[in-house]
């Protein structure tokens, strides 16, 4: 079954989907994630290179991409929890910044933007092998969605 032109995101309170909504602009989705550079690859001193984001992609009503808000608040090898928790005050800050925010389900469309050499976005992958069947992928959070299409992902 083919990715659908927008795909559902299911609003789950207390779960990786409990910052995504609506807004009088139309909809969004925030999430405070972790994200190494594209080309990375596996060192001793990786907290180094993993990076945390403040991310805050914008949609109109009908789930056309509009616009992200993307901020870089520190490394894993800062004191810890600084960058997660810098990250997280700053996303609240965007987030009572828009005007008739309500958490709920949305539907968007597939979207890319990158950002210091990492990929954000919901990207439409291709099934491999016998029976593969595409998908999207939120990146760099890692969720996919897939058929039945009901909003709920797979990490």
């Amino acid at each position: 079954m083919s990715v659908p032109e927008v795909v559902p995101i299911a609003y789950e309170p207390g779960h990786r989907t409990s910052t995504v909504g609506r807004w009088d602009g139309g909809q969004f989705f925030a999430s405070v994630t972790i994200a190494f550079p594209e080309g990375w690859t596996a060192v001793a001193d990786w907290r180094k290179h993993q990076r945390w984001y403040a991310v805050l992609h914008r949609f109109d009503a009908a789930g056309r991409y509009l616009e992200s808000r993307i901020a870089f608040t520190g490394t894993t090898a800062q004191r810890e929890g600084e960058a997660g928790e810098a990250a997280a005050a700053l996303l609240d800050e965007w987030l009572d910044a828009l005007p008739g925010r309500r958490y709920e389900s949305i539907a968007i469309a597939p979207f890319t933007v990158r950002f210091e050499g990492v990929l954000f976005g919901l990207v439409v992958e291709e099934g491999h092998g016998e029976g593969g069947r595409d998908w999207a992928e939120l990146y760099p959070d890692g969720l996919g969605f897939s058929a039945p299409w009901d909003g709920r992902y797979d990490t």
